[in-house]
């Protein structure tokens, strides 16, 4: 059965939040769920990653009456880079503790460290009384980058990496799933990568913490040209991006006018505005996404729990 499901579980910038006037968008940090054709897999370890572990957890222990016959779960994270508010959800993600759980965590070189360097010294080491050593799953960290792509293959766990010059050169079987990544430099300081997922000749687009050229980052809108969906941060509004008191220009982040515009460009055919600022409330939000609507017609605001199924063309809360 052919399948390709988003699920926002996080879409906050910065850090999370939890007064009541936040709560129609949510208060957790980046994390986005995709179930690929029997494949999970997920954007970014902010503090949504949390529920989403505790979901998984209960699926898991409901599937069978022992630890012997029970589905183990299996996952592959892909972290877009290592601020706080991508990676703080990571130590609390209980499938970790699971001895039968298999993930594969694909990031970049951060401070000269390999990924998996990084995760065990700054993630686990430095902030959280658990070491990488002692957690229980079977965890495999990678580091990734532009000329490597990833093909989850059908009845598979293991993923493929290939290394590649263009897009063209991947081939894969049909019903796998293609991930491909490009590095963006408007982030500072080491960047960020935007990722590409193809499954079921469907394309999502995850461009968060990326921040808009003058005319438009033609990069981005070359690798994101044809979108089933473009998932784009829009975390300042226009008026705080260029704002005399306090400007965010150089922060690494866009408004919703740059993410339109990629959208346009690349002819996505749906937009999902993402990374939103924390002090934004939801009356505030909801008049933003009646102005985006403006410009491009099929855009919303991301919200805890929204899901998109792209098989079905459709959003449903």
């Amino acid at each position: 059965m052919k399948e390709f499901k988003i699920k926002f579980r996080g879409v906050r910038g910065s850090h999370p939040v939890s007064t009541s006037n936040k709560l129609k968008y949510g208060g957790n940090t980046a994390c986005v769920e995709l179930c690929a054709n029997g494949h999970k897999i997920i954007l970014d370890a902010g503090t949504g990653i949390i529920e989403l572990g505790n979901d998984l957890v209960k699926s898991h222990i409901s599937s069978g009456t022992s630890t012997l016959d029970r589905q183990p779960i299996e996952a592959i994270v892909l972290f877009s880079h290592s601020h706080m508010d991508h990676i703080q959800g990571l130590p609390f993600f209980k499938p970790t503790y699971i001895n039968s759980t298999k993930m594969h965590l694909f990031g970049a070189r951060t401070n000269g460290k390999d990924f998996q360097q990084f995760v065990s010294d700054s993630i686990f080491k430095l902030m959280f009384p658990v070491s990488l050593e002692e957690v229980a799953a079977d965890i495999k960290i990678s580091n990734l980058k532009e000329t490597r792509a990833i093909i989850l293959n059908p009845d598979s766990g293991e993923p493929e990496i290939i290394r590649f010059n263009s897009e063209e050169e991947i081939k894969a079987q049909e019903n796998a799933v293609v991930i491909t990544c490009i590095k963006s430099q408007t982030h500072p300081k080491e960047g960020v990568n935007v990722f590409k997922i193809k499954c079921n000749n469907k394309i999502i687009i995850y461009a968060t913490d990326t921040e808009s050229y003058m005319g438009g980052d033609i990069k981005l809108i070359n690798f994101s040209r044809g979108a089933d969906l473009l998932i784009h941060d829009a975390q300042y509004t226009m008026e705080d991006y260029i704002s005399h008191v306090n400007p965010k220009q150089g922060f690494g982040h866009s408004t919703s006018e740059m993410a339109i515009e990629v959208a346009k460009h690349a002819n996505a055919s749906q937009l999902v505005l993402f990374h939103v600022d924390p002090s934004y409330d939801d009356g505030f939000i909801e008049k933003l996404e009646e102005k985006a609507k403006g410009f491009f017609n099929n855009s919303l605001f991301a919200y805890e729990n929204l899901e998109i199924d792209l098989m079905q063309v459709k959003c449903k809360s």
